[in-house]
Order: structure tokens, then sequence, then C-alpha cells
């Protein structure tokens, strides 16, 4: 191999000898972007090099002499993942084995994870006599290896030679995976834990029944609670594998230990699995052994358990639910979330008479939660409820839910109600809100708190974007306009406030025929405060009218505007002029 960059000057020196010294040289630089960047263009040097040298050169080099940094070992390992083709197709493909297993034993978890990635997709590629003969010695060396490192790879390999080996070698293969699920280091066993699931779908039924059940039932009794939650998500591969009758002497046992465990994360990850766990063991162990276990979840003493059972609610009969739905009485807020974002699709599953008697009233009393959270969760999803059971019998009971938001004495939760309105509107549909909730987004325009009349403008232009300029000329801008009159100088500031908001939604023709009349008017107030506010608006809507009205009717009022007696009127008025294209 060649030892550094000494490329050959003479006309008929050996240039091809360059590829790799180059390598040599970048890969010894200070620079660590340097060496990624080198690495990340491995391929391109193999292929300059030619199959046979990338053998005989290139991959020793790169398992002998790489200690480097976490970022670069990353690049190689993923890199030789795709070196098949380059070291000769898969006759060749055990040469890529030796510097993928020295990766396979680093320290850091992300670069063995992608080793151990890179040695399944290669394991592939292999011909039978190949995988006995070189790989399966490589997944035996990792398994047995001194440092804990190795032995986690090794636990990712089992099940991708297992199916093509002969007995005697699955023999060994099912001996060492064994060994390490009762290893004394609990990263080993939480590694062999997590593919047990993996494992088993590859092994005969039989030693399933005789291996895999021991092993499961025994990691599943581990004094680590990580070990233990890992074996309640191999549970639901072991389950499916199999044969009814086996399943209530076989897994329910440690199944309903872990729904019991001690450590919160156990039980947890019994509730989040629970949808898979009851397609695993059929309708009858479900009904006389998981809905109990369930229905306890949902009483957990941890919030988050009671979170992700409440999360799997949707699909369980009426019986399994009522428990579940008698929830909203506890009062932690990442409970009541969980429930509100699936308790509105259960109306689909229930029909309409439940939904009536056992849902409404939940959605009412969500409604009113202080949680943000929940009450989004609520009116994002009340499209579900009305499929159901109708927009009049939503409107008879929802309406004067919101309506009683809407006119709360404290301001922040009109607030709240209002920055959902949009959304309310696109799930109800124009003609409802045009009929029920058209006159509360008025209202709130003449609210004596600023933030209630500054939120309730923005909430009109989003209600624009959502039912369209048409329907703004004949619901809504009227109603603003008529504002403009109003004896308080505040609403008809609102006016103004509004047309900026709205100008652009609307389209250069409604603002010029209707919008700009009124606010040209108004630049003849009484009221110095809205004078210099009829400037800020002419200064907003100018990029939405046409050039004539800009130099025609809106430049001479800004002309007198800036000379008026107030100051601020003056600075604004001149502030437009100066930003607006007027001749």
């Amino acid at each position: 191999a060649v030892q550094s960059s000494g490329k050959s000057t003479s006309a008929d020196g050996d240039d091809s000898l360059y590829p790799i010294a180059v390598l040599i040289d970048e890969l010894r630089n200070e620079d660590v972007q340097l060496r990624l960047n080198s690495i990340k263009k491995l391929s391109t040097i193999a292929l300059a090099l030619g199959v046979e040298r990338t053998r005989t050169e290139l991959l020793p080099f790169l398992t002998d002499t790489i200690y480097d940094e976490d970022e670069v070992l990353l690049a190689l390992a993923e890199q030789l993942g795709n070196f098949t083709m380059l070291v000769g197709g898969p006759e060749y493909v055990h040469c890529l084995l030796p510097p993928l297993e020295s990766l396979a034993t680093v320290e850091e978890t992300v670069v063995r994870d992608k080793a151990v990635e890179s040695l399944r997709k290669i394991s592939q590629e292999h011909s039978p006599v190949d995988l006995e003969v070189h790989f399966e010695p490589l997944v035996k060396r990792l398994a047995s290896g001194d440092w804990f490192t190795s032995r986690t790879s090794a636990c990712g390999l089992f099940s991708v030679c297992y199916p093509r080996v002969s007995s005697t070698v699955k023999a060994e293969i099912r001996q060492h995976f064994r060994t390490l699920c009762s290893d004394d280091t609990p990263m080993v066993r939480r590694a062999a834990a997590s593919k047990l699931g993996e494992f088993a779908k590859v092994l005969e039924l039989d030693y399933v029944k005789s291996d895999i059940i021991s092993l499961f039932t025994a990691l599943a009794s581990d004094e680590q609670d990580s070990v233990r939650l890992l074996a309640v998500e191999a549970c639901v591969s072991i389950a499916t594998l199999l044969p009814q009758e086996d399943l209530e002497t076989l897994v329910m046992p440690t199944l309903r230990q872990a729904a019991e465990d001690k450590s919160w994360r156990v039980r947890y990850m019994v509730a989040d699995k629970f949808s898979e766990l009851q397609k695993a063991v059929g309708p009858e162990i479900t009904k006389n052994d998981l809905v109990p276990a369930f229905q306890n979840l949902l009483k957990d003493c941890e919030a988050e358990v009671r979170a992700a059972a409440a999360n799997k609610v949707k699909g369980k009969r009426l019986n399994i639910m009522l428990p579940f739905i008698r929830l909203i009485q506890y009062t932690n807020q990442h409970v009541k979330s969980a429930l509100a974002s699936v308790i509105m699709g259960l109306s689909t599953i229930l029909g309409k008479d439940n939904t009536i008697e056992h849902l409404l009233p939940l959605f009412l009393a969500q409604l009113k939660d202080e949680c943000p959270e929940v009450r989004l969760n609520i009116i994002s999803n009340l499209d579900c409820v009305n499929e159901v059971i109708g927009i009049r019998q939503l409107s008879q009971s929802l309406l004067p839910a919101i309506v009683e938001l809407a006119e709360d004495a404290k301001w922040r939760v009109r607030l709240a109600i209002i920055e959902y309105m949009p959304l309310l509107a696109g799930q109800l549909g124009v003609e409802f809100f045009d009929e029920k909730l058209n006159t509360l987004c008025m209202a709130w325009l003449i609210d004596h708190v600023y933030a209630i009349r500054e939120a309730a403008t923005c909430n009109l232009m989003k209600l624009v974007e959502k039912f369209g300029a048409e329907w703004a000329q004949n619901t809504i801008v009227p109603k603003v306009l008529g504002m403009a009159n109003d004896p308080n100088y505040l609403h008809r500031m609102t006016t103004l406030f509004c047309i900026n908001a709205l100008s652009e939604a609307c389209g250069q023709e409604i603002t010029t025929k209707q919008m700009l009349p009124v606010v040209l008017k108004m630049s003849n107030d009484q009221v110095a405060n809205v004078r210099f506010n009829v400037a800020k608006s002419l200064q907003k809507i100018g990029p939405v009218l046409d050039n004539n009205a800009l130099q025609t009717e809106v430049k001479p009022v800004l002309e007198k505007l800036a000379s008026d007696q107030d100051m601020d009127v003056k600075y604004f008025a001149q502030e437009a002029i100066s930003v607006l294209p007027l001749a």
C-alpha cells in the first residue's frame, strides 16, 4: 500500500497510485471537515483504483488506520454499506466485513448503529456459503467480545443470518442470543430485548415456544425497567407468531405482570402498544384480559400513563369507553389534552344517540376548559361530530357555550374564543357562520378592551381569506364601514384598522370603490388620533390601489394632512407621502 502522497512526475510514472495517496494525506489532515469530505468521496476513489486495489489497498488501510471523529466514522460506516460493486460484486462482498466489524465496536452509538445497518444490508449479498464462512464468524466474534459495545452490535445481526445457515450454525446462533439476553451489562440485555421480536420472527415455531418465551419471561422480569419495557414491545411480535391456544399460557401471565409493573415507564409502554397488542392476541383474550388491564391504565396514578391510554381509546366499544369518558374528572393537563385530541373522533364510532348522551356534555365541558390546548383540540375536530349528529343538534348545544365564552367577563377568555373563530368557521361552514356567529364577530370590534378589538380585526382578515372577497363584500365590509359614523372615536378607528387588514384580502376593486371613500372622508375627523390613523391607513392600502386613485384621491388628502395642526398627523402623513409612489 502507498504510504505518502509522492505523486509520480515522470512521463511514464504510475499515476494510478495518486488517489489513495491523496486520501491518506487528507485522512491525516488536522481539519475534520477535510477528513469528512475525503470519506464522502470514497466511492470515487474506489472507482479510480479499480476493484482489486480497492480490496487489497483501500480496505486494509481503512480497517487499520482509522481512529477518528465520530462524524467521520459515521460517514465511513454508511459508505461501506454501498460498496459491494466497488469491491467486485457479491463474490467479494466479504472483504467489507473487517472495516465494518471494527466500526461496530466503537464507543459512539450512532456509529455502531450505522455499521450494523450496513452489515445487515450486505449480509443479503452474501451467498449461503460465504455467510457461514465469513459473516457468521464475525457475528460470533462480536457476540463474545470483551467490550459491551461489540456485544450490543451483535444483537442486531442474528436475525439476518439465521434463516440462511445450516441447522448446526442455527443452534450456535440461538445459544449466542440466549447468552446475550442474560449478559451482565444492562446495555447488552437492552439491545437483546429490542431485537427479541425481530429474532422470534425468523425462528421455527418450536424454538419460539422453547427458547424465545423463556427469554421473553426473563427479560420482562429484568431488574432494569429499560429492559422490561422493551420486552413489552417484543410481546406484540411474539403474540402474532403463536397459535391462539398457546397465548394464554405462554404470553398473558407476563403481559398482565407488565400492565401492573412498579415502573410507570413499563406501564406506559403497555398503554402505548395497546392497539397492537389487541390485534395480536385476538378478541377473546382482549375482552377477558386486556380490557380490565386497560381500564386500570386509564386510572393509573401517573398522568403520562393515563394520557397514553387515552390516546388509544379510539375504536373501543362503548362498554370499554365509559370509564374513559369519566376521566374528565382528572384535572391533569396532559390527560385532558390527550382526551380532547381523540374524543371528537369517537362520535363516528358511537353513533348519533350515544354521542348526544355521552359525548356532547363532555365536549361542552372541555370547550370551557382553562387549558388552550384542550379547547383547540375540541374546536379543530368539530367536523367529526357535525357529520354524526348534524349541524342543527350541534348548534343547539354548542352555540350557547360559544356565546357564553364570547361574552365572558374575563377579557382573556373572550380573546381565546376569538382566536379559534376562523377554525370554527371552517369546521361549521359559511351558512352556519353567517346565521349564528357573524354578529358575535362584529360585536368584538367594539369591545372596550383594545386587545379584543385588535384580535377581532385580525379574525375578520382570516375569515375573508377562508370565505372569499365576495362574501366579505356582502357580509363584512358594509358593517365595518358603518362604524365610521360611530360617535365613539375608538370605534371609528377600528374601522380604519379593519380596512388595513381587509384591503389585501378583498382586492383592488372593493378597496378602491367601497373602502377608500370612507377613509378619505374620515380625514376630516375632529379627533387627531383618527386623522393620523387615516394617514397610516392610506399608506397601508396604497399598494392595493391603482395609480389613478393614488394620484387623484389619495395624494391631495395626504398633502392636506401633512399641513395639519397636530404634530402626529403631520408626521404620519409625511411618512405616507415618502413611502407611496406619488407623482
